[in-house]
């Protein structure tokens, strides 16, 4: 993601939530999970508030480590970010708590398309499916996004999902591999680590996928529009 530092001076970093162990790949400034829980102060997804019912929600887990969030929009199928795939992978489907609840899969393979990735699960779910967008939303409207990323700057991850509406600033932005993005502003909240790969909408359709952003003002999150004949090549949805 593309943070701001305490300096505010800008630079770029990924927002996922990574094992210490990937800090060296190729993804220059990929963001490192956190080593232990810190204190939760002020601001709150940071900002926003908790969620107590999203049967659609998927928890996405590296090595058994809680990485990413993530949507589940068919019976085998998780939407989630590129920059979240890697290692031994699983999904807990259906659950506000990333840790208990639902039920859990194991991923068997990706496809991936810009900073989206979709992944297959080793047996279907009987879920809710998120419907998926076919057009970017207007600019200036509301959305919300949701993820279980940290709640400040250098707390652990939410226990329990969050979402926090964004104003749509530009449909013309970048994700993390170049693919077409939506671009919002914090209106009550904002994505930072862990937020990676989760959903935004707009009208109860997903537009986006979380791919980057500064933690402070602003989010990137990757056009399913832009995606979605590939999503249904691949998916069939």
């Amino acid at each position: 993601m593309r943070q701001t530092a305490p300096s505010h001076k800008e630079f770029t970093v990924r927002i996922r939530l990574v094992l210490a162990t990937l800090a060296t790949t190729a993804l220059t400034g990929v963001l490192l999970a956190p080593t232990a829980a810190a204190a939760d102060v002020q601001p709150y997804i940071i900002g926003g508030n908790t969620v107590s019912s999203a049967p659609w929600a998927a928890a996405v887990f590296s090595g058994g480590s809680f990485t990413c969030s993530g949507s589940i929009v068919a019976p085998r199928w998780v939407l989630t970010a590129r920059h979240c795939v890697g290692g031994s992978m699983s999904v807990r489907v259906g659950s506000v708590y990333y840790a208990s609840g639902g039920v859990t899969r194991t991923v068997t393979s990706t496809s991936t398309r810009f900073d989206l990735a979709l992944l297959y699960l080793n047996s279907a779910v009987t879920m809710t499916y998120v419907t998926l967008a076919n057009s970017n939303p207007p600019v200036n409207s509301t959305n919300q996004i949701y993820g279980w990323g940290r709640t400040c700057t250098n707390c652990a991850a939410s226990a329990q999902l969050k979402t926090a509406n964004v104003r749509v600033t530009s449909n013309s932005a970048t994700d993390a591999y170049g693919g077409q993005a939506i671009r919002s502003t914090g209106v009550n909240g904002v994505a930072w680590r862990g937020d990676s790969g989760g959903p935004q909408f707009y009208n109860g359709q997903q537009v986006g996928v979380c791919s980057t952003g500064n933690g402070s003002t602003y989010q990137n999150y990757g056009s399913v529009a832009n995606s979605r004949a590939w999503i249904t090549s691949v998916a069939g949805v």
